[in-house]
């Protein structure tokens, strides 16, 4: 049985959301590849102690405040100056720390962005990271049905001109035909503002549109095979089941839901904080929690490891703030 070498690992991030990246020493395996801080989990050690004591022992500085995230197994190959070997990767947020990030092991320190890293090459196992951390705390759905499509539109400007980075289209009251027209005009009010559209369970008229993406019904995510080359794949999961099949078809993310009650579905019960905590465990995958949330809910989404939340009726509402 192989052994699993546990790791935690740090993702400093500043308020602009810069984080930092570390090339590994000279005298040390992979050397020259750039990873994020951290380190292995002593025996009898927390990841949290891990971390705090890697991070002072690496950089001399000290978690203040910290979120943790997901985790990732990756199995390293042999190479000319390393073993193989398997690592679990405890992936925490570090929001607050005292002191100044210091190279104490002789390795190069870079202050990066998610969406356009400048080192390389980056270590593979933090690889799918880079990509996770593009994401956008809030995921918005849209709400054409219930609001109509001159109020949505509207809602959608202010939302974009406050910083919507990641949305939906979810009609499924429109034909293929005018779910394509539709969809070519939101991909055209979002592309000014670098926001990335995804449409609900229609690959090919993603395709068609220049869509960023698709997001695919739980029932679709469980028949598919494959995940669709050339796209933003996602998927709706209300279960440990739904979310097995999403992380083993390697998605870019899921939304778990319901978390609270939801007037969407108002006879499903809700799972709640403490079970949609137990579920995002151990997952590799950025997980968006739906159901019923508000701006109130993200820092909560946040500690119980989830990417963010995802809203259809709350973000478009008046007085929404990102």
């Amino acid at each position: 049985m192989t052994k699993v070498i546990q790791v935690a690992v740090a993702i400093l991030q500043k308020q602009n959301g810069e984080f930092l990246l570390a090339s590994r020493p000279k005298n040390k395996g992979w050397a020259g590849w750039w990873e994020f801080p951290g380190g292995k989990i002593e025996l009898n050690e927390t990841p949290e102690q891990a971390l705090s004591r890697e991070l002072q022992e690496e950089l001399a500085v000290t978690p203040k405040y910290i979120q943790p995230w997901i985790k990732r197994r990756y199995d390293y190959p042999q190479t000319h100056d390393a073993e193989a070997k398997t690592v679990l990767l405890h992936f925490y947020f570090v929001l607050e720390w005292d002191g100044e990030p210091t190279a104490l092991e002789g390795q190069t320190l870079s202050w990066q962005t998610p969406d356009q890293i400048r080192v390389s090459p980056i270590l593979p196992a933090n690889a799918p990271i880079m990509h996770a951390l593009s994401l956008p705390n809030i995921y918005a759905i849209s709400n054409i049905a219930e609001m109509g499509e001159v109020a949505f539109m509207r809602a959608l400007k202010t939302q974009l001109d406050l910083g919507l980075k990641l949305v939906q289209i979810r009609e499924k009251q429109l034909s293929n035909a005018d779910l394509t027209i539709l969809a070519r005009q939101i991909i055209k009010r979002c592309k000014p503002y670098q926001a990335r559209v995804l449409i609900n369970d229609h690959p090919e008229i993603a395709s068609e549109v220049g869509a960023d993406g698709v997001h695919f019904s739980s029932h679709t995510l469980m028949q598919l095979k494959q995940k669709p080359d050339h796209l933003l794949v996602a998927a709706s999961c209300h279960n440990a089941q739904e979310l097995q099949h999403a992380e083993l078809l390697n998605l870019d993310f899921v939304v778990l839901s319901p978390v609270l009650h939801t007037q969407s579905h108002p006879d499903a019960k809700p799972m709640g904080w403490e079970i949609f905590e137990h579920l995002v465990a151990e997952k590799s995958l950025p997980i968006y929690a739906l159901g019923g949330l508000h701006t109130k809910d993200i820092n909560q989404a946040l500690q119980c490891g989830a990417r963010g939340i995802a809203m259809q009726r709350a973000i478009w509402q008046p007085n929404w703030d990102l």
